[in-house]
């Protein structure tokens, strides 16, 4: 079968699929549910993957329950499709992840209607993009290294193509000194919010020198117990983000550490430094797969902006898959005027239009995942 019949099938296959895909994007936007606690929405995509004639199993339950993996095919291409489906507290699906999951697993479907034999089509439920994080965890057990290559399209107020996505590196300082009443002449105690200050003063600074693009951001979460007590601990949160990996982790990272060290042992105080989010790398798109998309949209006359790569306005996990095979992750207008995590982005994700777009989001991907299966390293 040749590229123009396939994705002419995969069109067809798509608007057939029209009441599933409205019905996926419903069924999750009526019933949202938080990191971790998707199951109904799991069990639902399940269901219906199976249906389709995938085997569904569990991927990575030790960490993520509501985490599954969907295969179907023999080929030996290996061919990904990312779906999201967790919501926000109290606003839903202001992310528009129920119609990521819709788009992802319309797409799958069509797609294997044309490529099964050519093709192993891999389906992966991806929990909790909003809080934990599971691509973070799924790359770190290399669920994604045997892909040749990977898509998803997220819900925005336009379609664009390119761009990229901080990484990013959530630390949460703790300094511990020693209580004591500030008036106590004999027993003396170490502030542990002088040094926190102090701290926060030097990480100013420091921000100033670093020479690439990136952004600092931090509030002080726990200062003390009353003013008359001089504060035995106070803590920290800082999200520390760069366009390039590289040089969050090798260069930003090791100062800012090195300097909370100093300024601790300055003032007498105890440090700790952990985690309190993934640790998300930044988004390469595939050059290749953003043409392939250009091209697509055309043929699907949806318009279209391109972003420069340097254009970034948040940080995702799909940055961590992007490291492990081609990636690209377009942007599909549910909506215009409005901004992810409102209520009036949930809305728009339950939208006619937004509903309208999934088909053509579906489309989009599958036909993308044609191209990449024509190229010549895989003939």
């Amino acid at each position: 079968m040749d590229k123009k019949t396939m994705k002419d099938i995969i069109e067809h296959k798509v608007e057939e699929m029209q009441p599933v895909i409205y019905g996926i994007a419903e069924y999750l936007h009526s019933h949202p549910e938080i990191g971790t606690e998707e199951k109904m929405a799991a069990d639902y995509l399940c269901h219906i993957l199976a249906k389709a004639g995938f085997l569904v199993t569990p991927l990575v339950p030790e960490k993520f329950p509501t985490a599954f993996h969907a295969v179907i095919g023999n080929g030996p291409f290996q061919m990904g499709f990312l779906a999201e489906y967790d919501a926000l507290p109290e606003i839903g699906h202001a992310c528009g992840h129920n119609l990521i999951a819709a788009m992802s697993i319309g797409a799958a479907i069509a797609f294997a209607a044309v490529a099964k034999k050519e093709a192993t089509i891999h389906v992966y439920g991806c929990p909790a993009e909003e809080t934990e994080g599971s691509k973070v965890y799924m790359s770190e057990q290399h669920i994604f290294d045997m892909l040749d290559a990977a898509v998803i399209i997220h819900p925005s107020h336009e379609t664009a193509i390119g761009g990229t996505s901080y990484a990013t590196h959530p630390l949460q300082f703790t300094f511990t000194g020693k209580s004591a009443h500030v008036a106590d002449p004999d027993y003396h105690g170490i502030n542990a919010l002088d040094a926190l200050v102090d701290f926060y003063g030097r990480l100013k600074q420091l921000d100033a020198t670093f020479t690439e693009p990136h952004i600092i951001g931090a509030i002080i979460t726990e200062g003390g117990l009353a003013p008359n007590i001089i504060p035995h601990r106070s803590v920290l949160k800082a999200t520390i983000r760069a366009l390039k990996t590289e040089y969050l982790e090798y260069t930003m990272l090791p100062q800012i550490r090195k300097l909370a060290q100093q300024t601790a042992e300055e003032h007498g105080t105890a440090l700790e430094m952990v985690h309190y989010e993934p640790l998300c790398k930044d988004m390469v798109n595939d050059p290749r797969m953003d043409v392939y998309f250009a091209e697509n949209f055309n043929l699907l006359h949806e318009k279209f902006a391109v972003k420069e790569n340097t254009y970034a306005s948040g940080s995702t996990d799909v940055g961590n898959v992007s490291y492990d095979t081609r990636v690209c992750q377009p942007e599909i207008e549910i909506g215009e005027d409005i901004a992810a995590h409102t209520p009036g982005f949930a809305s728009a994700a339950g939208s006619m239009y937004g509903k309208l777009q999934a088909l053509t989001g579906a489309k989009a991907m599958a036909m993308v995942a044609v191209d990449v299966l024509f190229e010549p390293e895989f003939q």
